[in-house]
């Protein structure tokens, strides 16, 4: 899900010249940002990548943690959907596919962005919205998965079953910088699925009311 899941991935909303423009500052930014990391972020090299005048950019977005809340943002506005494959299984491979995409290429942009997360409160809180948004829609799988009759009756809880399929691929490619595996996704999906089948994630609703 950072990119959380497929920050860059979709089709943006038309609009007019203000659209255009913005489009044409936070295209600079993620690539600047890709390439240079946080350090390397100014407002100076970003309007001259964008072919823009820096009081543009300063005037809109006022500094560099400006940029990065719209960069955020924007993330949040791509006509993205979760996978839907016909199983909860392979929904999940779907995802952690997506997920291990945007960590491995090069240069990574989402490795990039949780970056400057920690040396931007601004984009530390904005970040934290998008993921918890992007769960809540992935929330979609789990509901399916439920209509199937893949899951267990009660309450399965979404978020705890997302996070245990996913973490894997934060955990080997991102904190112990291990090689890609092809097979992670996949492998990390079913583990989580098998997991949620045998009630792993599920509370009966009379424990929780």
């Amino acid at each position: 899900m950072t990119d959380p899941p497929a920050l860059t991935q979709g089709r943006r909303r038309p609009g007019g010249r203000t659209a255009h423009v913005r489009a044409r500052v936070l295209d600079a930014v993620r690539a600047e940002l890709s390439e240079s990391g946080h350090e390397g972020l100014t407002i100076e090299g970003v309007a001259t990548r964008a072919g823009v005048h820096r009081t543009t950019v300063y005037r809109r977005w006022r500094d560099v943690g400006g940029l990065l809340v719209d960069l955020v943002e924007a993330a949040g506005e791509i006509d993205w959907q979760p996978p839907d494959t016909g199983s909860l299984r392979g929904d999940l491979t779907a995802l952690n596919e997506q997920i291990q995409e945007s960590l491995v290429v090069k240069p990574s942009f989402a490795l990039a962005l949780m970056a400057a997360a920690f040396h931007s409160e601004q984009a530390a809180r904005a970040q934290t919205g998008l993921w918890a948004d992007r769960y809540a829609q992935c929330e979609i799988l789990v509901e399916r998965a439920v209509g199937r009759g893949e899951l267990p009756a009660g309450h399965t809880d979404a978020r705890s079953l997302l996070v245990a399929a996913t973490a894997p691929l934060y955990h080997e490619l991102v904190l112990l910088r291990t090689d890609p595996d092809p097979r992670l996704p996949e492998r990390a999906a079913a583990a989580a699925a098998v997991a949620a089948a045998a009630g792993a994630f599920t509370t009966r609703r009379a424990e929780s009311g």
